[in-house]
């Protein structure tokens, strides 16, 4: 729906902090990105060195995904407890421990030492994520504008990058024991830096954030040593395990988990074998192979770059409907059609359409700070589930109807997300503020967060 900005929603400029908060966030996901696919990349090394074949791969994967799946639950306790700054070094420090002891038990030829190392890996990466997501969702409130799926394009470029080195070390036979540590360590020392510039892991961050909302300006930037003269915030949130509990029975970070699910899986699925699909589904090279995941790559890092504006305009209902007919339509001629080239233009398409349910999703579950780190472990775990999870799944499922024919399973879950996006539009304030049930918003519900205080929020990041 339309709104129009009042003059009291203006947020003023961006501080120099709440800048350089946003670029640490978008190089901590830069960072997410590039430990992800400096492993991934070196895959074809890896299953040699440890002679498995393609089922054994994706078992090998799955065991990996276990240490996320076991991990992301406890992970809003966790940022609870210590804060993201604190949380995202220490997990990186782990995620980047597990990659050194697998790229060792590469070496060594020993999948005993590999599969501890890989679940090291999932703990770490798990939890970072969830903690990365959180301070972005907070940094992109305190903008009053759209940013997250920026930030989320960082974690593209890392990808994009990491690969392209990969493939330089490969293709001069630099052992795996050394490319992979060095690469994690160097991540890990710059992590380290970079949280340095997180916002300060304290409640008066959270406090501003929804005293401010609650009294109807929307998110503005906090002026240091100033109280805003409002009346006392509602009782703080259930926290503790109770409060994880509790989020796992709201209706509506449910729904959103059912949405990312269908954006995880969407893109997870192509991430891991759009490659192969081409390869083998339309008889050709590796090297066309190599440019499918690259048409879709591209195509899905372009979106999250152009998506905040469209967002802010059309609001996250509208975006999130489009995007799951893109998939949807991507996914089908993909699978359907015969000619090369048309196939290619399908996978574009499928990349546009699996870019922004992620982002928004995370958006969505922090719309009430208070409950935020709860929502966003719970919508995490949904997400990176079928992320992780998913595509070895698919896999098995290929090894019988073939690469193609098996990414058709996606479509379920992205129809499924298609019919209850609307639970992502931003909550009523009755609702953000703690008076009312997490439930989804109704018809009339205010869709467009950004555009009340878009003007002279700047580009962040």
């Amino acid at each position: 729906m339309s709104s129009t900005p009042r003059p009291s929603a203006v947020a003023a400029p961006p501080s120099p902090a709440l800048r350089r908060a946003s670029l640490a966030v978008f190089l901590v996901f830069v960072l997410n990105g590039a430990n992800f696919a400096t492993w991934a990349s070196r895959l074809p090394a890896i299953r040699d060195g440890l002679a498995l074949d393609e089922r054994e791969v994706g078992l090998l994967l799955l065991v990996g995904s276990c240490g996320s799946l076991l991990a992301l639950p406890l992970s809003g306790l966790v940022v609870e407890r210590l804060g993201a700054r604190r949380t995202v070094l220490l997990f990186a420090a782990l995620n980047a421990t597990g990659l050194a002891v697998g790229a060792v038990g590469v070496a060594l030829g020993s999948v005993a030492l590999v599969a501890p190392g890989l679940v090291l890996f999932g703990i770490g990466t798990g939890v970072w994520d969830a903690a990365m997501n959180l301070e972005g969702a907070v940094v992109e409130r305190r903008l009053g504008r759209t940013v997250m799926p920026r930030y989320h394009a960082g974690f593209s470029f890392g990808t994009m990058g990491a690969s392209a080195l990969a493939a330089v070390l490969a293709g001069f036979a630099v052992p795996v024991v050394w490319h992979i540590p060095v690469v994690v360590a160097l991540s890990t020392l710059v992590v380290a830096v970079v949280v340095r510039w997180f916002l300060p892991d304290d409640a008066a961050v959270r406090v501003v954030d929804r005293v401010v909302d609650r009294a109807g300006d929307g998110p503005v930037a906090a002026v240091p040593g100033t109280e805003p003269a409002v009346a006392a915030p509602a009782p703080t949130a259930t926290r503790g395990a109770s409060g994880a509990l509790a989020a796992w029975r709201e209706p509506r970070t449910l729904l959103i988990g059912l949405v990312v699910l269908a954006a995880a899986l969407t893109e997870g699925a192509a991430n891991d074998w759009v490659s192969l699909a081409v390869v083998d589904g339309f008889a050709t090279s590796d090297a066309v192979g190599a440019v499918a995941f690259g048409v879709f790559v591209t195509a899905m890092t372009a979106m999250r770059l152009l998506g905040t504006r469209l967002l802010d305009r059309y609001g996250r209902v509208v975006v999130l409907r489009v995007a799951s007919v893109l998939a949807i339509a991507g996914l089908l001629v993909f699978v359907l059609v015969e000619p090369l080239w048309l196939a290619l233009v399908g996978v574009a398409v499928w990349g546009l359409g699996a870019a922004l349910g992620f982002p928004v999703g995370m958006s969505a579950a922090s719309d009430d700070p208070e409950r935020a780190a709860m929502r966003v472990s719970v919508v995490s775990t949904i997400g990176y589930s079928a992320f992780l999870a998913g595509p070895p799944l698919l896999g098995l499922l290929a090894h019988v109807v073939g690469y193609r024919t098996a990414l058709l399973a996606v479509l379920v879950p992205v129809v499924a997300g298609l019919l209850v996006v609307r639970a992502a539009a931003p909550l009523r304030p009755a609702e953000a503020s703690g008076t009312g049930p997490a439930t989804a918003p109704g018809p009339g519900a205010e869709d467009r967060p950004g555009e009340r205080s878009r003007a002279g929020a700047g580009d962040v990041a």
